[in-house]
């Protein structure tokens, strides 16, 4: 399938009000692939990976590996081919570094590759200040020199283990670290590091090229650094953000849904706080079910006091997740306090939901009340950025009338050809301009 172009304007013109049925498999995991692509420079053998989602942001990952001498090769719409043996610590393009977060993985495996790596200022959404500080002070500590001023400079002598505390479970520090770790002398323990299933995700991978790491899935891991890395084929697991979003989409359309390959096992908190607004999901074996007769019932705490979603590190209820829970909760009768921790400026989506006719009070930037149900109406909006674009989306489905969606290249960033795979479903999504037709892998 031909992919968007990385200056392309995507608008979804939506017609809501249709119930989706069929099955549906989530997309490889975006926040999983972005390490794991940038995790293939550690070594200079040949590394396939599947189930790899072709979405914007693993696009500009692959066009920025390139740009430092990897090769990289699309063998069909999920399957990658990377070899990484004539890397070259060239100056990373901030053109490309703009356009997607993920940039800033590069430095731990160009450090350990190369020695050296200078790194732009990352790009991403905007959805408040996301620091760099965990990075810095993990690398340091593991042996890199950093110096800052329009770019990141890094450079090291030869990385060699340590105990490293890092100041916040950063996903993307923790990665960061755990690829430097593995290429340097010694063992290296990773304390108060994120464990969401992205992480285990890597960890694993970096196991299949030979590492040795202990403690996956928990906030201290320990690596045997220094061992050499060799080629290894590996599959990327399901992305549990896109099987909420898939939840959450099933229950304010009514529609029942059979998610194929769902990846229960890092469900819980997800599955547990849809079933806090009445939305009740049956497991079946790797499949999750999500029926249309849901009670839609916010359930409220013991003794009758409003109830609080919140999102925390894992194994708590995800932040990329939020977005999704906000609008399901405008379908479900009750009131519930959403309270968004870490990121201040992504709750200033529900503008948009209050002009389609929802029911929130913003209290702050981290914090809104929620009282539903309401009927949405359509409308002309924004997407601001990749979870909140998919939620938007969710609400124009479930809305009276056609809605148009601008800047929705911001939800394809995140979602694999979202339209065509919710279409199959029963949707109403055209997309203007329309995808090309596909010209090979």
């Amino acid at each position: 399938m031909a992919q968007a172009q990385p200056h392309e304007k995507v608008q979804y013109i939506v017609e809501g009000g249709h119930r989706l049925s069929g099955e549906i498999r989530p997309s490889g995991n975006k926040n999983a692939a972005l390490p794991i692509i940038a995790a293939c420079l550690l070594t200079d053998q040949p590394v396939r990976l599947c189930n790899v989602p072709r979405i914007r942001d693993v696009e500009a990952l692959v066009e920025l590996i390139g740009s430092v001498g990897a090769k990289a090769v699309w063998l069909g719409q999920n399957e990658l081919e990377i070899e990484a043996a004539d890397l070259r610590p060239a100056d990373l393009d901030p053109h490309l570094c703009a356009r997607i977060r993920a940039s800033i993985l590069l430095a731990g495996p160009m450090l350990a590759r190369c020695g050296k790596v200078t790194l732009p200022p990352p790009g991403g959404d905007v959805i408040g200040r996301r620091r760099v500080d965990t990075h810095f002070l993990a690398l340091r500590e593991l042996g890199a020199q950093i110096t800052v001023d329009s770019a990141y400079h890094f450079n090291t002598d030869g990385l060699r283990g340590a105990d490293v505390f890092l100041d916040e479970p950063s996903v993307t520090g923790t990665e960061n670290a755990l690829c430097a770790a593995v290429a340097a002398e010694g063992t290296t323990i990773l304390r108060n590091c994120a464990s969401e299933p992205h992480v285990q995700d890597l960890a694993h991978f970096l196991i299949a090229l030979g590492a040795t790491i202990e403690g996956i899935g928990t906030n201290t891991m320990i690596i045997r650094g220094g061992l050499p890395l060799k080629g290894a084929s590996y599959r990327i697991g399901p992305d549990h953000i896109e099987v909420g979003s898939l939840i959450g989409l099933a229950a304010v359309t009514r529609s029942e849904i059979i998610i194929r390959d769902a990846g229960v096992e890092h469900l819980r908190s997800t599955l547990m706080t849809f079933a806090r607004l009445g939305i009740v999901c049956r497991i079946d074996g790797d499949d999750l079910i999500v029926s249309a007769d849901q009670e839609m019932k916010i359930q409220a705490d013991f003794g009758g006091h409003i109830p609080k979603i919140e999102d925390q590190p894992w194994p708590a209820f995800p932040a990329d997740t939020m977005s999704i829970a906000i609008v399901t909760a405008t379908q479900c009768d009750g009131v519930v306090l959403m309270f968004e921790k870490m990121f201040e400026s992504r709750m200033f989506f529900v503008d948009k939901l209050i002009a389609m006719g929802a029911r929130i009070v913003l209290c702050d930037p981290h914090r809104a009340i929620v009282a539903g149900s309401s009927q949405l109406r359509a409308a002309t909006v924004e997407s601001p950025d990749i979870r909140a674009g998919m939620a938007m989306l969710i609400a124009a489905l479930c809305a009276e009338g056609t809605s148009v969606i601008n800047n929705a290249q911001q939800i394809e960033r995140g979602y694999e050809l979202i339209d065509q795979r919710l279409n199959a479903l029963g949707a109403k999504i055209t997309r203007v301009p329309p995808r090309e037709p596909a010209t090979g892998a």
